[in-house]
């Protein structure tokens, strides 16, 4: 639904910090700061990640899953896949 990296690019997007974000939704900052701290796909009860997703939703944030298209227009930014790392320069 959500990566812990999507969640800290939005709020930096909209320029909120975590405690706006977690007034916004509903959340308490310690369920914030645990989500953003996961690994991957943040985990966590249905109701409160729907909550954090539609609080960014109304600040203006389209959060775009993998190979998704975007629903709608504006400027954003998107995590391309990462390349294996180049080797050494030649000499």
């Amino acid at each position: 639904m959500i990566t812990a990296a999507q969640m800290r690019a939005a709020r930096a997007l909209v320029g909120i910090d975590q405690r706006q974000l977690a007034d916004l939704s509903g959340v308490s900052l310690p369920t914030i700061q645990r989500m953003e701290a996961s690994e991957g796909n943040v985990r966590g009860v249905v109701d409160t990640l729907t909550k954090v997703v539609e609080a960014l939703d109304r600040a203006g944030v389209e959060l775009i899953g993998d190979n998704a298209v975007s629903r709608e227009g504006g400027r954003g930014v998107r995590l391309k896949l990462a390349k294996p790392p180049a080797g050494p320069p030649p000499e």
